[in-house]
């Protein structure tokens, strides 16, 4: 039997840390510094909430549509964060506005199309 790790160590991929950058500056530039340092301490708490239990996020269905079932995806809507737990720790590949085309998203960053 393979035990699992009490906690998983989470980290996060120059892209979705660049996502992550660009989400605030959006946010900092279109609405207000404060609505966007709210946002990006959520999705933080979402990112770091998936050391103890990072089974518990669901399959994207795009990926599940193409046969894909390595990656995960958990939220805080409207932004989805989509990672893979490999052994002990989640890597955290891609936060996104779940508005956008997620297809050609997925496929681009994490399929290499």
């Amino acid at each position: 039997m393979v035990s699992r790790p009490n906690r998983y160590e989470v980290l996060l991929t120059q892209g979705a840390e660049q996502d992550l950058e660009s989400i605030h500056d959006y946010i900092a530039e279109f609405d207000c510094v404060a609505n966007a340092n709210y946002v990006l301490d959520q999705l933080m708490d979402v990112v770091k909430g998936l050391a103890p239990f990072p089974e518990r996020g669901s399959y994207p269905k795009e990926l599940v549509a193409l046969g894909i079932k390595e990656y995960r995806q958990t939220s805080s809507k409207p932004y989805r964060v989509i990672y893979r737990v490999i052994g002990g720790q989640v890597v955290i590949y891609l936060v996104v506005n779940g508005r956008r085309d997620m297809q050609s998203v997925l496929a681009r960053r994490l399929l290499g199309a």
